[in-house]
């Protein structure tokens, strides 16, 4: 029994694997949406233009996860959770691969950009699938004071994804004259996209059907609900869980996708040096989501989202008019952004949704989660790219400032209502 045993540690590696390969897929996409599709998809609009219709199918995928998440829980309720999962992956697979195939818009047509907004929707929708409960069943199997740090490791994915997808697509531009990255430089991201989100779901899929994991699952009784049945027993705990991380994900997006847009648009500058720059920071942003873990069982994990949340609205106040001060601003601005996004999106995820009874905990959590993404990522790089350029960078600030109202507005909320005022 003793070999059978499982620990934290091992449930730790499944997260990682798992949402590594998320966000790499997250910010392939996304770079892509940046530097390739508004060129590939909308050579007529002005590049603002362009850009803006680019972000709005990259909205898609966050619309459509949610209703993948609904339906995929009855797969998992009538053949299991091995059956929803490969489901998930291959239409998630499927539909990256399909990206890379599209041809651009002088070649088919406006059919190319109903291609690319269906496979993106595809994307979403599959994604609402791929949740197995592991974040659950880690933080429910943690040592005593340690939940903090078990916490963090999830989030540990968002920085590498974008460390790994940033340094990809600076080889190809870098590499490639114009002509050829926009012809089939751009394509091969989305190869390693596809090939590592088949190893990594199978790699999953391993862990969550082995014996041991299944025992533990229902030991711990996380075992799937009905999505209506969840929300009309918790839908408080839910809502509030989706908007007390608004404060990271508004800044998540900030210094990752809004800044390259706004260097690529208005500065004129090469994407390659940004990139590169971005995944340097990113590097010091994974330094300081491993200290929010240590921090978090010091101090607790709410104190330490409120205080990032205040640290996030003193930030909104100066630092996007970094972004037009030059190389040196743009430095400045990811290096302070990625240290404070490491404190806060380290400990972000589950904060509110831990509290949701055992029963209600895995359709719960997912929930939570998929309306998280929705709310807080799905039109941020839209809202923020838009309001930059109509009113100034300032906007993107005041942006940043309602997500940090939003997230201490909802800890409060949660605290309130757990002392039953």
């Amino acid at each position: 029994m003793r070999e059978d045993a499982v620990t934290p540690g091992d449930i730790a590696v499944g997260v990682i694997i798992g949402r590594t390969s998320e966000f790499f897929d997250f910010f392939v996409y996304a770079i892509a949406s940046v530097i390739v599709f508004p060129k590939l998809m909308f050579p007529a609009l002005a590049p603002l233009d362009a850009t803006l219709a680019s972000f709005a199918i990259f909205a898609l995928a966050f619309v459509a996860r949610p209703v993948g998440s609904i339906w995929f829980t009855g797969i998992d309720q009538k053949y299991g959770r091995g059956v929803k999962l490969t489901i998930a992956l291959v239409l998630l697979g499927g539909s990256t691969a399909a990206i890379s195939f599209v041809p651009g818009r002088d070649s088919i047509g406006v059919e190319a950009v109903w291609l690319l907004a269906l496979f993106r929707l595809g994307q979403g929708f599959a994604q609402g699938g791929t949740w197995d409960g592991l974040p659950s069943l880690l933080t429910l199997n943690v040592p005593e004071g340690r939940r903090g740090w078990y916490a963090m490791i999830p989030q540990l994915g968002a920085p590498l994804g974008l460390i790994v997808a940033s340094l990809l697509f600076a080889f190809f531009t870098s590499s490639l004259d114009s002509a050829d990255f926009l012809d089939w430089g751009w394509r091969y991201p989305f190869f390693c996209a596809f090939a590592i989100n088949v190893v990594a779901l199978f790699a999953r899929l391993r862990i969550v059907e082995s014996p041991s994991f299944e025992k533990l699952y229902e030991e711990r009784d996380l075992q799937t609900e009905a999505p209506l049945r969840t929300l009309a027993g918790e839908w408080r705990t839910i809502v509030i869980g989706a908007f007390a991380p608004l404060a990271s994900f508004a800044l998540f997006h900030m210094v990752t996708v809004f800044p390259l847009s706004w260097v690529h648009l208005f500065t004129g500058e090469d994407p390659t040096r940004f990139l590169v720059l971005e995944a340097g920071a990113a590097m010091i942003g994974v330094i300081a989501m491993v200290a929010s873990g240590q921090l978090a069982d010091l101090f607790g994990r709410r104190t330490l989202l409120a205080v990032t949340a205040l640290a996030i609205a003193v930030f909104s106040g100066f630092a996007p008019q970094l972004l037009a001060q030059g190389e040196t601003g743009a430095f400045a601005f990811l290096m302070v952004g990625f240290v404070i996004l490491g404190l806060s999106f380290g400990q972000s995820s589950g904060a509110v949704a831990g509290e949701l009874p055992l029963r209600h905990r895995y359709t719960g959590a997912a929930l939570t989660n998929d309306l998280a993404w929705l709310v807080g990522a799905g039109f941020a790089p839209l809202v923020a790219l838009w309001v930059s350029a109509h009113y100034g960078l300032l906007a993107s600030g005041a942006y940043l400032l309602s997500g940090a109202l939003a997230t201490l507005l909802a800890l409060w909320l949660n605290r309130e209502l757990a002392r039953g005022i």
